[in-house]
């Protein structure tokens, strides 16, 4: 049995991931946490969710619960995950993170971190998106620079990063696949008079409305016809099912740090 603390508890994914933890029986959750001030410290993290007492109070403190699990679930904030992959390397604990908007820097650390410990660090942990993931660098190699590269996504309004996590992760499949550099050839944002569209050009939009789970739309387009691959989100048990499946897998791999490819063994 996989002993599990989520963070975020109080939030709509880490709310998801208690859910299905507590009707599992793989895993077991023995912590969970939220940041110093919010309403629900001191209360039974059941109870919050309308479980019924699991016995699990929601503390401001990861280190004050970390030695109960052998991994911690993390939906934060980049800036707060890193401090809690600190904390798990410190004390030999696996953690999965889902949180995104990392700097190059930040991802630099990470990868320095995650030698003293086991962690999978992904922007999008469902299980379709990373089968898109696998297919989308193929399939831009095979088409090449004969086709225009459009990425479009959407979220719900109370998302704080753009574009998205699994966007740039996209973006990035991609480019490498082209040989390009993402740096130079993203464009973001069009408006006026901005010229014809240049070959090396990676278009990656954001939508922000209402409250969209998630979609992401690849565009592969040339003369005469285009290719799309789209993936919906309806709810966020997906990512929720994905986070607890690369949580029952890490604490049996070694050090280092891996993604959502290694957990489904999608890499060749």
């Amino acid at each position: 049995m996989v002993k599990a603390i989520v963070t975020g508890a109080g939030g709509r994914m880490g709310g998801r991931i208690i859910t299905l933890i507590s009707a599992a029986k793989d895993i077991k959750l023995v912590g969970a946490v939220e940041k110093k001030g919010h309403a629900l410290v001191g209360k039974d993290v059941g109870e919050t969710l309308g479980l019924g007492k699991l016995g699990v109070k929601i503390v401001d403190d990861l280190g004050a619960c970390i030695d109960k699990g052998d991994v911690v679930i993390d939906f934060t904030s980049h800036t707060v995950s890193l401090e809690h992959l600190d904390l798990a390397a410190k004390r030999k604990r696996a953690i999965v993170i889902g949180s995104t908007g990392f700097t190059a820097e930040e991802m630099k650390k990470a990868a320095a971190l995650a030698k003293k410990t086991r962690c999978v660090l992904a922007p999008n942990m469902s299980v379709g998106v990373n089968v898109m993931f696998k297919v989308l660098g193929d399939v831009a190699r095979i088409l090449g620079d004969d086709y225009d590269v459009e990425i479009v996504e959407a979220h719900h309004h109370l998302k704080k990063d753009a574009p998205s996590g699994t966007a740039m992760k996209m973006a990035q499949i991609i480019a490498e696949a082209l040989n390009r550099d993402l740096d130079r050839d993203a464009v973001y944002t069009r408006k006026g008079m901005i010229g014809e569209r240049t070959k090396a050009e990676i278009g990656i939009q954001t939508l922000r409305a209402g409250d969209i789970v998630g979609e992401h739309n690849v565009m592969f387009g040339a003369v005469g016809e285009r290719l799309e691959f789209i993936h919906r989100a309806h709810s966020r048990d997906n990512f929720a099912k994905g986070a607890i499946r690369a949580a029952t897998w890490i604490v049996k791999q070694r050090d280092g740090l891996y993604d959502m490819q290694d957990v489904l063994g999608l890499k060749a």
